[in-house]
């Protein structure tokens, strides 16, 4: 079941796709979501809001980064946007006093959601590994059934089934007669960790300088 933040993503992907290749992975000025990409006075059966209110509501929870569709930078503009989401009775529209702010998008939901994923969110981290008395039960217990293949292998028929497939972060073609671990144009892994070209620390869509050696990463 979607709800008012996913309607808005999904609003503001197909938006920015049908504007220019490349579009979702260019920041953006927040205040372009609510003036020009996606207005509510436009929008509003499309995103099956009641209310302005609840348009405006929607808005804040996106800004704020809920469930990972987003990133607001400055920090604090964002963390100030965070806090007021979790009030009782917040100031839904709080954001229009930072319009000056700026919006990356998640380009690996966006993604999902543009295939026609059913689960495009970012999903939620790997559980922990069980303990290691119920993890030798449970490899005696598969002794004589048939072991399921390895995430490995699952992931390079996922990628192999894919024709053609594209890097996330530079939108190239990858090889498809073989497993990728990383794409021959841009140096980024498929799996959608993006990484500093020089120290390979984590890093965010958007990014151009790493926040761990310095180093400029190269993407616009």
């Amino acid at each position: 079941m979607t709800d008012d933040l996913d309607r808005l993503f999904e609003r503001l992907v197909s938006v920015l796709a049908d504007d220019a290749p490349g579009r979702l992975a260019v920041p953006f000025p927040a205040a372009e979501v609510y003036e020009r990409l996606v207005p509510y006075r436009s929008n509003r059966s499309i995103l099956k809001v009641a209310t302005h209110q609840d348009y405006e509501m929607a808005v804040l929870r996106l800004l704020a980064g809920e469930r990972g569709y987003a990133a607001l930078e400055p920090a604090e503009v964002r963390d100030a946007l965070q806090r007021e989401a979790g009030e009782s009775n917040p100031d839904t529209g709080l954001f229009r006093q930072f319009p000056d702010a700026v919006l990356s998008l998640n380009r690996l939901a966006a993604e999902r959601f543009l295939r026609g994923d059913r689960a495009y969110a970012p999903p939620p981290p790997p559980p922990l590994p069980p303990p290691l008395e119920s993890a030798e039960a449970a490899d005696r217990e598969e002794d004589h059934t048939e072991k399921p293949p390895l995430a490995g292998a699952a992931f390079e028929l996922a990628e192999q089934s894919e024709t053609p497939r594209q890097c996330p972060y530079c939108g190239e073609t990858l090889p498809g007669s073989r497993k990728v671990n990383f794409c021959p144009q841009c140096g980024q892994p498929p799996s959608g960790e993006l990484r500093c070209p020089a120290c390979g620390g984590e890093m965010d869509v958007g990014w151009r300088y790493c926040v761990s050696c310095g180093r400029a990463t190269g993407f616009e």
